[in-house]
């Protein structure tokens, strides 16, 4: 594990992010840094693609989950 130098606002925007998806500072910013790995390799696939890939290897299957009407 090692330190990484972030701009003040990036820090920021990574801060309130984390708030939002329940997640630690430090998981949010290994979320962003590992889905633009990702994208950076796998250029032809959408955000959406890419989490779906990673849900399905992790074992997730939310296939007979039902989404909330709003």
């Amino acid at each position: 594990m090692g330190i990484v130098n972030i701009d003040e606002d990036l820090h920021d925007q990574i801060r309130k992010a984390s708030a939002v998806s329940c997640r630690s500072i430090n998981a949010q910013a290994a979320f962003w840094i590992k889905v633009g790995m990702l994208a950076e390799t796998n250029p032809t696939l959408s955000f959406n693609d890419i989490i779906a890939r990673e849900l399905h290897a992790a074992g997730v299957d939310a296939r007979h989950l039902k989404a909330v009407a709003t």
